[in-house]
């Protein structure tokens, strides 16, 4: 397969994981398809797309939680909507801190789930809702199209320190990013591919303040991340000071409510907002597309590759058949 020529070392270990991530490739494809709900649901995916059509037009900020969710749920027990998943204690994934931020998008998987209850009650599943809300949203932000693999079922199990564990941080370098994909068997082209999702939406100070002070460690306010333009630098602590943390900034400034490939030009430019989108210029293959898609020439080329990393990430230990539930409710077992 030609996406798995990366330049790795020739080690066993490696080639065993490789071997893991095709096993869990093709096991993950069973029980989706497209179309799975053409006859129990047909209205599924116009219903869907209303809802966020609908929202983005009053809401447009939501874009960005709302396609995030989708990788938040799928790299934690895989895409089964524990992210959705209420606890009486506060303990399950969505109270974790990554995951504070989507309140107001768990309301709109919420207002789809009760669309299509009306329509076909039972059948959907919500964790087919957030992967159709997340194609729905990149359309409507000017991003293309793709057909979404559906019939997977909901989870029973949401633990908030699963989703400290399993989720990549704002802070997390290329070695550890492409190891975490792999072994959600992602490849590391996907690993650059889905990083272009952070076109869309914002990010709080916190998530990036250590760039700007301090970054060696000393207590030097003034020591800042020699990976990032210090003319952004400085416009960020305009914004951020150091004592700020709740102000937030424009992941991909001047663009933020819009899906394109312009967050490859900022990191190219050395201005890609998180360490890990600094990481991407670590390694050869990564940085190697960073440079071609910061090309607006090129924005074609990324939304074919987005769309079948979208896929890839949909696939991640899915459960199908008999396994899990359809929830009535989302937050909530039946």
């Amino acid at each position: 397969m030609k996406e798995m020529a990366f330049d790795y070392p020739k080690t066993h270990l490696f080639h065993f994981a490789l071997f893991l991530v095709l096993i869990l490739r093709s096991a993950n494809v069973e029980g989706l398809n497209v179309g799975f709900y053409a006859n129990s649901c047909p209205l599924v995916e116009s219903i869907t797309s209303n809802v966020v059509k609908q929202t983005l037009s009053v809401a447009p900020s939501l874009s960005g939680p709302l396609l995030k969710m989708f990788f938040h749920d799928c790299f934690v027990r895989g895409c089964d909507a524990s992210i959705l998943l209420d606890s009486p204690t506060n303990q399950a994934e969505k109270d974790a801190d990554p995951n504070k931020t989507f309140r107001s998008g768990f309301e709109i998987i919420d207002r789809v789930k009760s669309a299509l209850e009306m329509h076909c009650p039972g059948i959907v599943s919500c964790a087919d809702i957030i992967a159709l809300v997340s194609r729905d949203v990149v359309v409507q932000t000017g991003g293309a199209s793709w057909e979404v693999e559906t019939g997977r079922r909901d989870g029973r199990v949401s633990l908030r320190n699963e989703a400290f564990s399993e989720l990549p941080s704002a802070a997390s370098d290329i070695t550890f990013l492409k190891l975490l994909f792999l072994q959600k068997g992602l490849s590391v082209k996907d690993l650059v591919v889905l990083s272009g999702a952070h076109t869309l939406g914002i990010s709080h100070c916190a998530a990036f303040k250590k760039r700007l002070y301090n970054f060696d460690g000393t207590g030097d306010i003034n020591s800042t991340d020699p990976k990032m333009d210090p003319n952004y630098v400085a416009a960020l602590r305009k914004k951020c000071t150091n004592n700020n943390n709740d102000t937030f900034v424009q992941m991909d400034p001047g663009s933020s409510k819009v899906f394109d490939g312009h967050y490859y030009e900022l990191v190219s430019k050395r201005r890609g907002l998180l360490e890990s989108d600094a990481a991407l210029l670590d390694d050869d293959e990564t940085r190697k597309y960073v440079e071609t898609h910061k090309i607006k020439g090129n924005q074609r080329s990324f939304f074919k590759d987005f769309a079948i990393s979208m896929v890839n990430l949909g696939r991640v230990s899915v459960l199908t058949g008999n396994a899990g539930e359809i929830r009535k409710v989302c937050s909530r077992t039946n």
